[in-house]
């Protein structure tokens, strides 16, 4: 079952919802940061941005105690000010998201940590040991949570039924972003939440599609926090993890294509030859993406080649070798290109499905890279099939939409 809990959000008030909301700040150019700094007071980015206002020899060091102590005091201050206001009484929070004319229906919830350590919530995604504590420690002093994990779920009827009635009511919240990104709101109390939480309870797993580490984290800070507190009630905000529970269906997967900055010492043709042992290659007229899985295209010396993949490369029955991410990497980044560790090697590069194939070429015009890979989308099935037999994807396998902002309904950890 999935088990949801109902929290008391820390929010903006209705005329400030629209300020307040933001990205995460690392998604943004330096140059629309800082105008964003400037010209917003309400903007989230103070909070998690405190020192921009600081000459630089006092700033304090990224990801120290004392800067996790500065993002706390300015969330402090945003509530003195009235800017952030919480909510008297418990809720789930209906949020919606409609980009380039897709609709993203979920619910906002504490999801169990209990679940989580007993994989009834999934995960695809190795973490790092050293990002984990740098987010559970800035979560144990921060002291709340603003950016909930995506967490998915099979389609089910009467999840649908209610929030189709949640949702024809007048939002607590309705804006648009400058990104032409419309955000809706609903705050949801009383018969309709309780029916919502008992709807939940019909489903038998839950699988984390983006937010790894940050349920991670979460998960390890619950443990910290138990150790603690060893008296404190099981239904403490701290024994569960900010979600974003959406039914799969509504999903959308995007590819990650790779940039490569090095041809490894060979020719156009001689790569085109080493492609040969395990693809079929067909010359096309022009950039496009490809029309199936275990299918490449690929951008070099100003050409587009598609690669189709021979039977032997997909003779595994193994469920990560049927990934294209790693048939790219086993096949061709490996052994053609010499890049072996995804995570570290400084001659490959990530650009998101969004971009496309428009967004391959765009970048190898600019010289900075020599191929381009194009990848057919993972399914959601793929996903779930490598979560279900304790698999881990391979890196940048996946962008998952819709992405959250940051500040709507900001999760008190130690209530």
């Amino acid at each position: 079952m999935a088990k949801l809990k109902a929290f008391k959000a820390v929010r903006p008030t209705r005329d400030k919802a629209h300020l307040v909301a933001s990205r995460p700040y690392y998604t943004y150019k330096p140059n629309i940061l800082e105008a964003k700094l400037e010209e917003n007071p309400y903007t989230f980015i103070h909070i998690i941005n405190p020192e921009h206002n600081i000459s630089e020899e006092l700033r304090t060091e990224p990801n120290s105690p004392e800067r996790f102590k500065n993002v706390r005091n300015v969330f402090e201050e945003f509530c003195a000010q009235g800017i952030l206001k919480q909510d008297e009484e418990e809720a789930l929070y209906v949020y919606q998201q409609t980009k380039n004319g897709h609709v993203y229906t979920g619910v906002i919830a504490g999801a169990s940590v209990e679940e989580y350590n007993n994989d009834l919530i999934k995960k695809h995604e190795a973490t790092l040991t050293e990002r984990e504590e740098m987010f559970t420690n800035y979560l144990d002093i921060v002291g709340f949570n603003a950016e909930p994990v995506l967490i998915s779920h099979r389609k089910d009827k009467l999840i649908d039924d209610l929030l189709e009635i949640i949702c024809s009511a007048r939002p607590e919240y309705e804006f648009c972003t400058a990104d032409a990104v419309k955000h809706e709101l609903w705050v949801v109390q009383d018969v309709l939440k309780e029916k919502l939480i008992e709807a939940y309870q019909s489903i038998e797993a839950t699988y984390i599609a983006d937010g790894h580490h940050r349920s991670a984290s979460s998960a390890l800070l619950s443990q910290r926090m138990q150790e603690r507190y060893p008296d404190a009630s099981g239904d403490k905000n701290f024994n569960y993890i900010l979600g974003f529970l959406i039914d799969e269906t509504r999903l959308t997967i995007l590819e990650f294509n790779r940039l490569v900055k090095t041809m490894n010492g060979l020719s156009p043709q001689e790569v085109l030859t080493a492609f040969e042992e395990h693809f079929e290659i067909t010359k096309l007229d022009g950039a496009c993406s490809p029309e199936n899985m275990h299918e490449f295209h690929c951008c070099m010396d100003g050409n587009w080649y598609k690669l189709k993949c021979k039977p032997e490369v997909l003779a595994s029955k193994e469920i990560v070798d049927q990934i294209d991410a790693e048939i790219l990497t086993k096949y061709i980044l490996s052994p053609i290109f010499d890049i072996k560790d995804l995570k570290t090697n400084k001659d490959i590069n990530f650009i998101s499905g969004e971009e496309g194939h428009l967004g391959v070429e765009r970048e190898i015009a600019k010289g900075k890279y020599k191929v381009g890979f194009v990848l057919y989308p993972v399914t959601i099935d793929q996903v779930k099939a490598v979560a279900d037999e304790n698999k881990i994807m391979p890196p940048k396998s996946t962008w998952v939409e819709p992405k959250m902002r940051s500040g709507l309904t900001i999760y008190k950890i130690n209530e």
